[in-house]
Order: structure tokens, then sequence, then C-alpha cells
């Protein structure tokens, strides 16, 4: 008997104010330490005048979970000519591909489209749903959402370690 997957959720919410995106992680942080949220991967994306995104990450601490997946999300998201070329690597690339594996094509292109519409993102992947949380805590994003991707938690617990390692030797 084949055991059930656990579900790994992306919340994507969008901001005019990189600030307001950065005190809205400090949210995210203060719901995982209180336990309301379990271990999480999160970064922030953030538009330069020139339109490169940048990618600040941020996560648990839970192994891997160190905001490498939130920034292969955004990887995921655009190419890699208008990222900061930190943000996408070997690292992430293995990450990127099982991401794609978990998003539908129409998925991708409605993230896409969300993210692009803002001066800054927060992405937050978890093990629990995010939304309903996220939204009781207060957080302020303009427009926001929320996907179940199609990934199974502890193989993405594995690409993270492996990602990590392959950072921390760099």
């Amino acid at each position: 008997m084949s055991k059930e997957k656990e579900p790994v959720f992306l919340f994507l919410g969008t901001y005019d104010d990189p600030d307001i995106a950065r005190a809205d992680l400090s949210i995210v942080r203060d719901l995982h330490e209180a336990k309301i949220i379990g271990t999480y991967d999160a970064g922030i994306a953030t538009k330069d005048a020139s339109g490169d995104i940048k990618i600040n990450r941020a996560g648990s601490g839970h192994g891997g979970w160190t905001g490498i997946a939130a920034g292969a999300v955004v990887g995921l998201l655009f190419p890699p000519s208008i990222l900061g070329m930190a943000a996408v690597g070997g690292a992430t690339g293995g990450l990127i591909g099982h991401f794609t594996r978990g998003l539908s094509r129409s998925d991708v292109k409605d993230l896409g489209d969300l993210l692009d519409e803002g001066q800054a993102a927060l992405i937050v992947l978890g093990k629990n749903r995010l939304v309903d949380e996220l939204d009781r805590a207060g957080i302020r994003a303009a427009k926001r959402t929320e996907r179940k991707l199609e990934v199974d938690a502890s193989d993405l617990d594995t690409q993270l370690a492996a990602a990590a390692a392959e950072l921390d030797t760099h």
C-alpha cells in the first residue's frame, strides 16, 4: 500500500511597497514561532528600476527550508535573464523542474501575471494551507493566491536538502 503524499501549498501575495512585503514576512515568521503554521520556505521578490527581479530568501530553518524553494518558484515564473543570477543556478535547477511537474501551465501563467503586477511579492511554501492563517493575521498583500502543488513534501525535503548542501559547498 503506497503512502499518501504530504501536500505542499504555495502562497503568493503582491505588493506595491516592498516594505509591506517585508512586514508580512515577519508575520509569517511570527505564525511559525507560535506554531500556527508549520515548516515553511519564503522569499521576497522585488523589482528594481530596470525591471530586474531580485530574491531575498528566508525560511523556517528546518532542513533545507531556507528560502531556496521560493527562489526556485520565481525562477520557474520568470526567465533567468530578468532575475538576479544568484537566484538561479544548479542548486535551484532541480527544484524548478520539481515545481514544473507540480503546477499546471495555466497556474504558472496566472502566478507569473500576478507577480508581474506588483513591485514586490511574498512567496511562501508550506506543508499547511497558508492563506486563511495569513489573512487572519492581517497580511496586507494587494492581491493574493494559494495553490496546492502536486508535489510530495518529503520529496521536496530531499530536494531542498540537496540544494542547500550544494550552496554550502560554493
